[in-house]
């Protein structure tokens, strides 16, 4: 593995950051036909500037190479637990992938989650992303509630 480091995201890493949402939206576009054409996911000034958000960037001397993030959410009032960790946008670009990328920064938002004594961590995959749900079940996290669409036009 080459020098790969990682840090907290910064506004100065933006524009990479909005690239990578872009790219993760085109290779995201096959498994959900209701994504618009032209379209965002996440607000990332909340989750570099939020207390109750961790986004980290995966970098070497000369560029970022992935990212993911961690926030705090208020779970449903019939929960036990009244908060958990979700976690998204999780991207490694193309020629860095099969590196453990995704594995340090799963890592890293666990410790990030112990942290604000939150024991819970919950996020979304689409069914037919098998590299994604083999990276997630690779860390410990099992399928636990399946999400249904039917589409009437």
């Amino acid at each position: 593995m080459s020098n790969i480091q990682y840090r907290t995201a910064t506004l100065k890493d933006l524009p990479t950051l909005l690239n990578f949402e872009q790219e993760l939206i085109s290779y995201e576009r096959p498994f959900d036909s209701n994504l618009k054409d032209d379209c965002t996911y996440y607000d990332l000034n909340y989750l570099i500037t939020s207390d109750n958000a961790e986004l980290i960037v995966a970098f070497n001397d000369k560029e970022i190479l992935g990212c993911g993030y961690g926030k705090i959410v208020n779970a449903k009032p019939y929960h036990k637990n009244t908060q958990y960790v979700y976690m998204g946008f999780m991207y490694v670009k193309p020629e860095y992938r099969g590196q453990g990328i995704v594995q340090d920064i799963i890592s890293k938002l666990k410790d990030w989650s112990v942290t604000k004594n939150l024991f819970e961590i919950r996020l979304e995959v689409y069914n037919k992303n098998a590299s994604a749900l083999k990276a997630y079940e690779n860390h410990g996290f099992k399928k636990h509630m399946i999400e249904m669409k039917l589409n009437l036009k």
